[in-house]
């Protein structure tokens, strides 16, 4: 039995690092690696370095890529039984640039995904996982590369009134795609400040704020993260709390607010109160950004 469910994209992560700063137009040494991503995908790893059992829900294509990535996640110990495997679509790929200045450009060729819609959900309607009489009723990770249109249905879907719903936006430019979520009773959303200001409709300065500010527009639960600065967790009634990142060298940024999320999961599944939980994910993000934990 699995131990959470993760929706969402599982692709290859064709990532090229640089130690050197880099601005558009920018040609220098550095080296290239392909290795298992998406935002499900990473959220999966982490929980499973941790030595939990995810399954995945996800489109992978019929292609030699799927294959191989079929392959790569059952050794690191997930579930791939419910994978919805496409005859016609490809496996997804996402291609980033990253220097010693962070980020410079990421494209997400997260069509697959889309195009499979509600296809990757049919475990959790035909009794596998759950279904409308008997929704599941455990933790389930989900990631915003779903489309807009699914993310409204789930918002409101009874097969999902019963789950943990942990939510996170595939990347700034998708993070609307989250706003119906706002309203689901039992929704944690972890997003970045830029998300956070996005979906809440207003220029926070601080985690904090844009947490007070997530809070107000109906959110029941938030985290919010701002890099290496105070990062805060909010709850409906319960008010804000916050924490810092421990200082550290930033060798790579694509997958750590996927690894915050995870390890913020983990640490409540074993017990952790807010403040601990908070403080573990801060630390287990920054381990990971600093070149610490292995991809």
């Amino acid at each position: 039995m699995s131990d959470i469910l993760c929706i969402g994209s599982v692709l290859w992560d064709i990532i090229g690092r640089s130690a050197a700063s880099m601005r558009v137009g920018s040609d220098v040494p550095g080296r290239i690696t392909r290795l298992p991503g998406g935002v499900a995908m990473n959220i999966a790893m982490t929980l499973a370095r941790f030595g939990l059992c995810p399954a995945l829900l996800t489109a992978i294509g019929r292609d030699a890529e799927g294959d191989e990535l079929i392959a790569a996640c059952e050794r690191m110990g997930m579930d791939c039984a419910h994978v919805y495997r496409s005859d016609d679509l490809p496996t997804d790929r996402y291609m980033a640039v990253e220097g010693a200045n962070g980020l410079i450009a990421a494209v997400a060729d997260a069509h697959s995904l889309e195009q499979a819609g509600d296809k990757i959900l049919r475990p959790l309607m035909d009794g596998r996982l759950g279904q409308a009489a008997a929704p599941y009723a455990g933790l389930i990770a989900l990631d915003g590369n779903l489309t807009e249109a699914l993310l409204a249905e789930i918002a409101t879907s009874a097969l999902f009134v019963a789950a943990d719903l942990r939510v996170a936006p595939a990347s700034p430019g998708k993070a609307e795609r989250l706003i119906p979520l706002l309203a689901h009773p039992t929704a944690t959303l972890y997003v970045n400040l830029e998300e956070a200001g996005l979906i809440a409709k207003t220029a926070a300065r601080t985690a904090p704020e844009a947490a007070e500010a997530l809070l107000a527009r109906g959110a029941a639960r938030v985290l919010v993260t701002d890099g290496g600065q105070m990062a805060a967790e909010g709850r409906r009634g319960q008010g804000v709390i916050t924490g810092s990142p421990p200082p550290v060298l930033v060798t790579r940024v694509t997958g750590a607010g996927d690894t915050f999320m995870a390890a913020h999961i983990v640490a409540e599944r074993r017990g952790a109160a807010r403040d601990e939980a908070l403080a573990t994910a801060l630390r287990a993000a920054a381990d990971y950004v600093s070149g610490e934990v292995g991809s």
